[in-house]
């Protein structure tokens, strides 16, 4: 019995020593939970903010906002043709250059006839060096470049190890997917900082915002097109040029756009254009369509070791 007795005192001690550590793990629980909270709250208020509410409220005067012409660089890329064709629709005249004019002879037309703006095509390899920017400079001349989008090859996604990669195909890399977006930039952005006005966007992929298996070029080009926005931003946000960086994930190309490889995970280019317009002025750093943020804030809370594994199993499957 008195080994019993002394069981019961021995645990009512330990119970009452305990007892202010048990409180005190409730608060630290209780803070962890409303501060997760709070960040959902914080989460689901910017995602309406910056997809939902851009949309519902009346068009705006792009024209008006940030000039009458945009120039749209890599414009054989699906994106970046859907994009020249919701400019249009706003009243925004187009500069489409591409190193192969035919790809895009017919959005022109159709951009043209359509919305009633004026088109121009520009072909410019910029593996020629400074060349290619003479025409560009040419069309530009004095007009009132509101508009540059910097359209990522989109060829990069199918690209097979880093150590198989051509030397040809790593100057094609460089050239027409990072020195083309630093010299078309170039020669517009000095007009826009003296009128005070305009937009410079550039699309490269959300897919690779980590690191992944076989997207070495990709993940470079990404990383490379994020950051130069960013830090455009802050150089000439404050002379009146808004700087994006769009990291889209899968966007269907031009022969899934009839197939049932669309759905609202993979939208058509049409589609992901119109919502990512609408984000154009309110976010520097987005996917432009709220089903790919969801998948980035996903991706954010994966550890990089299961991210990797994934992308690995999904490379031997394709």
């Amino acid at each position: 019995m008195a080994a019993v007795d002394s069981f019961h005192l021995l645990y009512r001690e330990i119970a009452r020593s305990c007892n202010c550590y048990v409180e005190t793990l409730a608060l630290v629980g209780a803070f962890y939970t409303a501060s997760k909270a709070v960040v959902l709250m914080r989460d689901c208020y910017s995602l309406i903010r910056l997809h939902f509410i851009p949309r519902l409220v009346y068009p705006r005067d792009l024209v008006h906002q940030y000039g009458q012409w945009a120039v749209i660089s890599g414009a054989s890329e699906a994106i970046a043709k859907a994009y020249a064709e919701e400019l249009a629709r706003h009243g925004v005249s187009i500069i489409l250059i591409s190193s192969d004019v035919r790809s895009i002879s017919d959005t022109a037309r159709s951009v043209s006839e359509t919305h009633g703006v004026e088109t121009i095509l520009i072909e410019a390899d910029f593996g020629c060096g400074p060349m290619a920017c003479k025409p560009i400079k040419d069309a530009v001349g004095d007009k009132d470049i509101g508009f540059v989008i910097n359209c990522l090859d989109s060829s990069l996604e199918a690209s097979p190890d880093f150590a198989d990669l051509s030397e040809s195909k790593m100057w094609s890399i460089i050239n027409n997917s990072i020195a083309a977006a630093i010299l078309v930039t170039r020669l517009a952005l000095p007009g826009m900082a003296e009128r005070q006005r305009g937009a410079v966007v550039n699309i490269s992929s959300g897919r690779c915002s980590r690191p992944t298996p076989r997207k070495a070029a990709l993940s470079a080009c990404t990383a490379f097109l994020d950051h130069f926005s960013r830090a455009l931003h802050y150089e000439y946000g404050p002379q009146g040029v808004f700087v994006q960086s769009l990291v889209p994930y899968r966007v269907a190309s031009q022969e899934e756009e009839d197939s049932a490889g669309v759905s609202w995970l993979v939208p058509q280019p049409q589609v992901y254009a119109r919502h990512a317009l609408s984000t154009l002025g309110i976010s520097r750093r987005t996917t432009g369509y709220w089903p790919h943020t969801m998948q980035f804030r996903l991706m954010q809370c994966m550890p990089e070791w299961i991210w990797v594994l994934g992308s690995r199993v999904l490379c031997r499957v394709a």
